[in-house]
């Protein structure tokens, strides 16, 4: 119990590694003290995070008190403008040894985001192997499997037996990403997988043939890689291995590069979703010009769209004259036939992101959305009739009218939310594009037609 208590307070009173102090270890020169606290108390990830804001001189001092492995591992959760400014400042030498600790899948994505001089540098800095590896992976399509992909994995023979593997595995396995999962080839083909589990519960006589499982996941090369990361979340899996088009193993995708992906597809799918061009750097690492060239387009094309709502109101201007009550509602009806709308693609860009869903649903999901549509409809609508009544903003006959225009604005908000994210991924775009901005704009432009077709019908005008 003491000695819990001694560790607490141990930790209690240990300051906390900031810029601040780590820039004052600096200035002070007490290198051997900040060394022994960034691999005590420094992840790789926060400390990329705490040098945003170093200077060169700064960025490559810490960077030198750093483990290589250390190094190499902070060095890929920089991003691109810090990475470049470090690299200006490290000797070749010191930078061979970062390229060289560097797992080659985390080696591909440095060089994609830097700039040509920068690459030629990096690539100078690994030796003969690697740089055919990095140019065999930067061949493949951008976002296929091949292409997020690692080269470094372990292979066994069928005929070893559990004792050779496992001595195998200590002398290779340092320098694999993961050792958790080993996969069986023969003639480079994937012919099986053996858990490391299940190596370490054996007996050693055995051999992999007898243990191994035949009846594994795989995907290939040109796959989509967010199909490949949903089948890693999908079945849990540490690693899935990548096969050509003749079953020859060529890498492995691992779980930690399916959670970029997903989080890259992810931020991808919510931008265009608020009607902004997808773009990878950070939000205050984006220059003001790229902000607006980012969102412009969009902004532009649904305010010329938005023109078509105003040519038809213009049309029923007789109509907004007699009765120029009437304009006070259509706010509200737009702003709810969209609200509408949005739920509806949200749900079904969801669902299918997640698998949950597919085109052939596409009748099964209207059926069901026209259904809540129907429910929704009937309980805004006497809602707001009640309001209307209260407030005086007209009679019973205005209340009705505003009611069958709701109801009829929900049913076709609802119907055009779900079918258009499901039309698009049956046509090979991205179902995002049919999100907020898009279905609202077309659902104003519903709304206003069925209000006013409703309304000349009801009042004769």
């Amino acid at each position: 119990m003491e000695e819990k208590e001694m560790y607490e307070k141990e930790y209690e009173e240990r300051e906390e590694l900031t810029e601040e102090r780590i820039l004052e270890m600096l200035e002070e020169r007490r290198f051997k003290e900040l060394k022994e606290e960034l691999e005590n108390n420094m992840y790789p990830v926060d400390l990329a995070d705490l040098m945003e804001d170093f200077n060169q001189k700064q960025l490559v001092m810490v960077f030198r008190l750093l483990a290589k492995e250390e190094a190499a591992e902070t060095f890929t959760y920089m991003d691109s403008d810090l990475r470049e400014m470090l690299i200006n400042g490290l000797t070749d030498s010191e930078l061979e040894e970062v390229m060289e600790e560097m797992y080659l899948d985390d080696t591909v994505d440095v060089l994609e985001e830097m700039p040509a001089n920068v690459v030629d540098r990096l690539l100078m800095a690994t030796d003969e192997e690697k740089r055919q590896q990095i140019n065999q992976l930067l061949q493949y399509p951008e976002d296929s499997a091949g292409s997020v992909m690692n080269v470094e994995y372990i292979a066994l023979r069928r005929e070893m037996t559990v004792a050779e593997s496992i001595l195998k595995i200590r002398q290779v396995g340092l320098n694999k990403e993961t050792i958790y999962t080993c996969y069986v080839t023969e003639k480079r083909k994937l012919i099986g997988v053996v858990d490391v589990k299940e190596l370490l519960t054996t007996s050693e006589s055995k051999t992999i043939e007898e243990i191994m499982d035949t009846n594994m996941l795989y995907a290939h090369t040109t796959d989509d890689q967010e199909d490949v990361a949903n089948i890693i979340t999908k079945y849990g899996l540490i690693a899935l291995p990548i096969v050509d088009h003749e079953m020859c193993m060529v890498g492995i995708v691992t779980v930690d590069d399916a959670m970029e992906v997903l989080q890259e597809e992810t931020t991808e799918d919510i931008s265009i979703m608020a009607g902004v061009s997808p773009n990878d750097e950070s939000y205050f690492g984006t220059t003001v010009l790229e902000h607006v060239k980012s969102r412009l387009p969009w902004l532009l094309f649904l305010m010329l769209s938005a023109t078509v709502t105003q040519m038809i109101m213009n049309h029923y201007e007789s109509a907004l004259a007699v009765m120029p009550q009437l304009a006070g509602f259509i706010p509200m009806l737009m702003g709810t036939g969209g609200n509408c709308g949005s739920q509806s693609s949200t749900l079904m860009i969801r669902g299918l992101a997640v698998g949950e869903i597919e085109f052939g649903d596409l009748f099964k999901v209207i059926f069901k959305e026209v259904r809540v549509a129907v429910l929704i409809s009937l309980i805004l609508s006497t809602v707001n009739g009640i309001r209307i009544l209260i407030m005086g903003q007209g009679d019973i006959l205005v209340a009705l009218t505003i009611g069958m225009t709701m109801a009829c604005t929900i049913i076709l908000a609802k119907i055009v939310g779900c079918t258009l994210p499901l039309v698009a991924k049956k046509v090979g775009l991205d179902p995002a594009i049919m999100a907020t901005p898009l279905i609202s704009t077309l659902v104003d432009i519903s709304t206003v037609t069925v209000y006013f077709a409703i309304v000349s019908a009801v009042f004769k005008i």
